[in-house]
């Protein structure tokens, strides 16, 4: 189903928390991966809760609609699927660490590839892919 019903996000919000996310990513990938859970209680609060219900998302969100820093507002509901991705890929990691397996950093490295391209490109994989299955598989 599209999530049109949730509220839209500004795109330069988005692309902060893109950057917040690559950071965190380095810092697990380099020194501390317990840093990863982080990354997927915000995946699973902007997932499924919403942006809106997040905590950080919020405090973002004053900040740069204050300074008019917010850019275009975007559909949320591909954002919300990008953070599904996020809780999936982090909590991989965060259980592959658990168990010391040196496998741990593949999903870890996916999250900053892809984050970088976020905020570096506003290049959203996981909203790419969220469009193309709707274009295929339209909702009746």
């Amino acid at each position: 189903m599209l999530r049109f019903a949730v509220p839209q996000v500004w795109s330069n919000v988005i692309r902060w928390e893109a950057f917040i996310t690559f950071l965190i990513g380095w810092i697990a990938l380099l020194a501390f991966p317990w840093a990863l859970l982080l990354l997927a209680a915000q995946g699973f609060i902007r997932g499924f809760l919403g942006h809106h219900r997040c905590p950080s998302h919020w405090l973002w969100d004053k900040l740069f609609e204050s300074r008019h820093w917010g850019g275009v507002k975007e559909n949320a509901g591909a954002k919300m699927f990008a953070n599904k991705i996020l809780l999936l890929a982090s909590t991989v990691s965060v259980l592959l660490f658990a168990a010391d397996h040196s496998f741990w950093r593949i999903p870890c490295i996916a999250l900053i590839v892809f984050s970088f391209l976020e905020w570096a490109f506003s290049f959203c994989a996981a909203c790419w892919v969220y469009g193309f299955w709707y274009r295929l598989f339209p909702p009746r």
